[in-house]
């Protein structure tokens, strides 16, 4: 692979303290790659304490590194909002701050930014799951592969997702990257969207990169499979609950991008999600139901019935969504924030 000659800041964004070694460990991912990142960036969502622990233990070890608190709204999207006010690189890349990087992740993200029609370059993300746990029966996924259906639920590349490198409509935020010219134009994150602490609300990624194609028509936005972080499930998001919460925030979080950029821009993907892979995972689990014996019957099941629900529920929390951004005053509230634009310097 030919080394890339754009300059890279990475950026990690954090709120507590409980991910404190997945934390470490993303920046130690990070900070390793070849080739070597020019900016290391950990922003701390309003925490104090976590800012203090991080200049106080994380900095002597990564020299590279730099913590800064996020100077914005409350949440992840006005701390990414904070690291594009801080950094200079030509190319800006996120990383959760509970998935750690494989040797050359960095890499290959970079080398698609040689075709000057790139504008965002995404990788994959792998469930690590809870030691002593595996995958869940909520989140049912076909045998011997590694993608499942709602893999999104926890973060993670979906099965419906390209195999290789192509084209896509907006990338997964944990591991994502973007020109940093591309975002000043833009205007950098709508921060009306996204996760403010364990609220599972998100979308602001995908609203951006429908307006960075808006913005650049005839350019694209690139999925690189191999550039893969692997990406911690808590043992709360294995549950039922957790699955309900996750898919009725994301329908919410739909609504909202619907009013900011279009229902037909915000669910283009989405309808193609659920009329091609939720059926086919679907009659894959119901055929493997009538098989096996009692005990795998039963996960398969359960397995179909995930299914069922996570539609189910996404499309009610879309559907609850856009009643209440259409007819009150937050749809409003939101188009004129999508016109805010973040200015950025040496742009």
């Amino acid at each position: 692979m030919v080394p890339s000659r754009m300059t890279a800041a990475v950026v990690v964004c954090a709120y507590t303290n409980d991910r404190w070694d997945e934390m470490s460990a993303a920046l130690r991912t990070a900070a390793t790659q070849e080739p070597a990142p020019d900016e290391l960036l950990l922003v701390v969502d309003h925490n104090p304490d976590l800012w203090r622990r991080a200049m106080e233990e994380l900095r002597p070890g990564l020299p590279v590194l730099e913590v800064v608190e996020n100077s914005r709204r409350k949440g992840l999207s006005g701390a990414r909002n904070t690291a594009l006010l801080a950094v200079s690189s030509d190319v800006v890349v996120f990383l959760d701050d509970d998935a750690a990087a494989e040797p050359g992740w960095l890499g290959r993200l970079l080398a698609h930014y040689d075709d000057d029609a790139v504008l965002a370059v995404g990788g994959s993300a792998v469930p690590e799951w809870p030691p002593g746990q595996g995958r869940p029966v909520t989140l049912p996924c076909p045998p011997g592969a590694t993608r499942g259906e709602l893999d999104w639920v926890v973060g993670c590349t979906y099965r419906g997702q390209p195999e290789a490198a192509a084209p896509v409509r907006n990338l997964m935020g944990c591991n994502m990257s973007f020109r940093r010219s591309v975002l000043a134009r833009v205007g950098g994150f709508a921060e009306s969207l996204g996760r403010v602490g364990r609220t599972p609300l998100g979308c602001e990624e995908t609203e951006l990169c429908i307006r960075a194609r808006n913005a650049y028509p005839g350019h694209s936005i690139v999925f690189e499979p191999r550039a893969v972080v692997h990406h911690s499930v808590s043992v709360d998001r294995l549950t039922w609950a957790y699955l309900r919460r996750r898919c009725f925030a994301e329908g919410l979080s739909k609504a909202a991008v619907a009013v900011l950029q279009g229902q037909e821009q915000a669910l283009d993907t989405e309808r193609r999600y659920a009329s091609r892979v939720i059926p086919s995972g679907l009659i894959r689990e119901l055929t493997a139901a009538v098989r096996p014996a009692h005990s795998a019957r039963s996960r398969h099941l359960q397995g179909a019935a995930a299914l069922v629900l996570g539609l189910a529920v996404t499309t009610l929390g879309y559907l609850r969504g856009s009643v209440a951004l259409r007819v009150g005053a937050g749809g409003g509230a939101l188009v004129r924030e999508s016109h805010d634009r973040l200015e950025l310097r040496g742009t």
